[in-house]
């Protein structure tokens, strides 16, 4: 394939809030952005969204012809040639990330192909989705909200459509019982019950369950600060394992601290359960093979946008396969209607994808794999 036309654009994601949409041949991509950032994670930008618009906008890619996904190692030679970069990263992953799946969806619409097809054209695996059904920490509106950021539904069905029924099944009901019609930036419902208020309704009804602790929010001069107690590193350990047991928590996402590797290693973890590292790993290779050696996780959350690099993504996956991690491909909390997202899980072969449970945004990812689910079991 011949790149013939590339060009940038601002839009807005589902806060609001501008970002990058690139279209190459015609092929639309765009890059989400998160409210809850890892400090180890890919800059969006390089400088600014302004100048990475402007920037793409001035690639040249006359000579290079995209055959398949490692022709994407030409685009980032390119890259790092024209603005003289070590680390192709440092285009900005926002402004990388979006190139390069539109340059892979103008190429599976010139070979018929599905997205997910050129990424690995013999992957049947279809990931299994996680759900955040209601909110608290730094994606909510309410004064009052729990102090954990999310409460997760991981259903674990036969299909795509059975899995999203019974979150669903369960997420109409908890309007009902927390009397709430309020929902956050990600759909989940906001409420003002603690957290083991919610986590005793959740673990009354028949689905796996989880959270995602993101202490970094409340994180502060090495103590957690809960809004009724506050807890040392020890005691905060003790909490958690005690909620694992107590819940049968299935999901336990950052814990603790996003640089606490050692005490990351302290919390209950079974073939029965996960303890998923997402800050604490933000998407970064170096980061995910200390947490493989301190035996810090078994699992990881894998942002395309923390990282950038869809080859460098490539590589995390496999070093997962490796280490028997399992693997959650995450949107964020400021999303765009791109469903590239479920490609990339069932291309790369994750384990989970983690794309929400309610509102247009998220809606349009798991209808995607609905469709690939059709097409792999044609």
């Amino acid at each position: 394939m011949q790149i013939k036309q590339v060009k940038a654009r601002s839009i807005k994601d589902s806060r609001g809030n501008p970002t990058i949409e690139v279209s190459v041949n015609s092929q639309k991509a765009s890059a989400p952005a998160g409210k809850s950032i890892g400090k180890a994670e890919t800059p969006p930008y390089k400088i600014s969204l302004k100048q990475s618009i402007k920037d793409i906008n001035s690639l040249n890619f006359s000579g290079i012809k995209i055959n398949s996904f490692k022709d994407l190692s030409l685009i980032e030679s390119k890259i790092k040639e024209q603005f003289k970069l070590k680390d192709v990263k440092k285009f900005g992953a926002n402004a990388l990330v979006s190139l390069e799946i539109a340059i892979l969806k103008a190429l599976a619409k010139e070979k018929n192909l599905q997205l997910y097809q050129i990424i690995n054209p013999k992957s049947h695996h279809l990931p299994i989705p996680v759900g955040n059904a209601v909110g608290g920490g730094l994606h909510s509106h309410n004064k009052n909200s729990p102090n954990f950021q999310e409460f997760l539904l991981i259903p674990n069905k036969k299909t795509i459509n059975e899995n999203i029924a019974e979150m669903n099944k369960v997420y109409n009901l908890l309007e009902q019982i927390l009397r709430t019609k309020q929902k956050n930036d990600e759909g989940a419902w906001q409420t003002s019950f603690s957290d083991e208020q919610i986590l005793r309704i959740l673990s009354k009804q028949e689905i796996r369950i989880g959270l995602d602790i993101a202490p970094s929010s409340f994180f502060k001069n090495g103590f957690y600060n809960y809004k009724i107690k506050s807890l040392n590193t020890s005691s905060q350990i003790f909490y958690i394992n005690y909620l694992i047991k107590k819940y049968s928590l299935f999901y336990i996402e950052d814990p603790l601290n996003e640089d606490d590797f050692e005490s990351f290693s302290k919390i209950i973890r079974s073939d029965k359960n996960l303890v998923v590292g997402d800050d604490l790993t933000a998407t970064q290779i170096s980061r995910l093979k200390k947490a493989i050696a301190d035996k810090s996780i078994n699992a990881t959350i894998i942002k395309p946008n923390q990282n950038g690099s869809l080859l460098e993504l490539e590589k995390i996956f496999q070093l997962c396969k490796k280490h028997k991690i399992k693997t959650i491909l995450s949107h964020r909390s400021g999303e765009t209607l791109d469903t590239a997202l479920a490609d990339l899980a069932v291309g790369f072969g994750a384990d989970f994808i983690k794309c929400g449970i309610s509102t247009k945004w998220r809606e349009v990812k798991l209808k995607r794999l609905i469709e690939i689910e059709k097409i792999i079991k044609k």
